[in-house]
């Protein structure tokens, strides 16, 4: 599925296209009614895999509203996913996670937390996560203006989309690299994709995924000086944004109208236009529409030596650059805040893990102290009258005991040696069973063959304790 992330996350000088692969947001309040859903379900699940994904699942609807929220339920489902090594959920979990620190606005962080998943996709045979991913790193270079390195990424979705045919995929690519070029002043190379997607918005009978496709054409027809064509796309993406209630893109819709009727010299439509485009922005509240369109109505009414309506304007356009400032101060202090977050969660999951070890390291010494005191009191029973089957078992048992330990404190070396290998771990053990294995045979006999000995010359378990006691009493010399 997809999320359409909206530009007031960022401002980006003209055109659209933000997408990112994680829920369809049909209102804050279905979205809620589905996160109370799926948290009912995490109070009695028990099944870890289970809870990593309703944990990452929940994120995704959090963000829509509280991308703080989302971050905490992300960083709980990759710790989890980590510790019973699921890595499909790590992988899900790290990509919700990416989403929630892009929507507070930390780009190089999201893109670290991509950058992760993708190791992981790599590695894994799942073409709809790769290009998925591949996708999502393209879309944060857009963020952040690197359209170039957007493009790179695209054309890796696009390769993978194309080789495993990931039908779902194919719009969203056609439509980004569409952006991508279109970015770069590549018109030709944008009109192929914009045309590519808006043959698959048909296909789809997706009203806003075509008014999408067909406002990004009229910015290509402009461009190309096809005044006509770009007209016709417009005033059709307008119809169908409309339709979908898009208000985001009909913003774009209807300022790049008013952009074209400005080269074609009509201005009181192009007024008309860019005034419907600052009204459509103040209604969904998106700043930096409104920024673009108040811009717009500046420099239009100046060029028209309109001075009263440009310098309304221009006071317009300070306002919402100071909105825009304190916004993006706002942001960054949501930043400071949720790098503290994560490194608070960071230090209370290795304080977990340290207490995890340290319970195993006590273990493994109260094994270590256990087996020579089980050997010794093994030794201490053959010298009572007990029968001599049970001095064999226990002899057995104290060995088999140790060299199971020898085992145990040997795994981890050799994990780390083999990078967790399955194949040298085996010829490793192997090997070190095929020593093992004898010594602990002759260790065994030479072990049951001195306790059954020591027994047959005490049998009454007390000669050589009164021996011991006599020898003591004797004088010296």
């Amino acid at each position: 599925m997809t999320r359409k992330f909206s530009s007031d996350i960022h401002f980006v000088k003209r055109y659209f296209f933000i997408f990112s692969f994680s829920f369809f947001t049909s209102g804050i309040f279905a979205q809620k009614s589905k996160a109370d859903s799926l948290e009912r379900l995490l109070t009695v699940e028990k099944t870890d895999s289970n809870r990593v994904k309703l944990l990452w699942q929940l994120a995704g609807f959090v963000n829509i509203y509280n991308p703080d929220t989302a971050l905490i339920l992300s960083q709980q489902a990759l710790y989890l996913s980590k510790e019973i090594n699921y890595i499909e959920g790590q992988s899900k979990s790290l990509g919700a996670l990416a989403n929630a620190i892009l929507k507070i606005g930390n780009y190089p962080r999201a893109l670290e937390l991509y950058f992760q998943k993708l190791k992981l996709e790599e590695k894994r045979d799942k073409p709809r996560n790769l290009s998925s991913v591949l996708i999502n790193i393209g879309v944060v270079h857009v963020l952040q203006e690197e359209y170039r390195k957007a493009l790179e990424y695209y054309s890796k979705a696009d390769s993978v989309i194309r080789k495993y045919n990931v039908e779902d995929l194919k719009y969203f690519i056609a439509l980004n690299l569409g952006d991508a070029y279109n970015r770069l002043n590549i018109s030709d190379s944008a009109y192929l994709y914009f045309s590519q997607s808006l043959e698959l918005a048909k296909s789809l009978d997706d009203v806003d995924l075509t008014g999408t496709s067909m406002t990004g054409l009229g910015h290509t027809y402009l461009k190309l000086g096809n005044y006509p064509q770009s007209l016709i796309n417009y005033q059709t993406a307008i119809t169908h944004l409309r339709e979908a209630n898009d208000d985001e893109i009909l913003c774009e819709a209807t300022l790049g109208i008013a952009n074209l009727y400005q080269h074609l010299n009509n201005n009181d439509s192009a007024a008309w236009y860019a005034t419907l485009s600052l009204s459509i922005a103040k209604k969904g509240s998106f700043l930096s529409h409104q920024l673009e369109a108040a811009q717009f109505l500046t420099n239009h009414y100046k060029v028209n030596k309109n001075i009263d309506s440009a310098f309304a304007y221009v006071n317009h356009v300070q306002e919402l650059n100071d909105s825009l400032n304190s916004k993006s101060s706002i942001r960054e202090s949501q930043i400071l805040s949720s790098n503290e977050q994560l490194r608070q969660l960071e230090i209370a999951e290795n304080k977990r893990i340290a207490a995890k070890e340290r319970i195993q390291q006590l273990q493994l010494l109260f094994i270590g102290i256990f087996i020579p005191g089980f050997f010794l009191f093994t030794l201490l029973l053959s010298r009572i009258k007990i029968h001599i089957r049970i001095i064999k078992i226990l002899g057995i048992l104290s060995l088999l005991i140790l060299f199971e330990y020898l085992t145990l404190l040997l795994h981890p070396t050799v994990a780390a040696l083999t990078h967790h290998t399955p194949v040298y771990e085996i010829l490793i053990f192997v090997a070190i069973a095929a020593l093992l294995i004898p010594a602990h045979h002759r260790i065994e006999h030479w072990l049951i063959e001195k306790l059954i000995r020591h027994r047959a010359k005490n049998p009454d378990g007390q000669f050589s304790i009164k021996t011991v006691r006599i020898k003591m009493k004797k004088p010296p010399g």
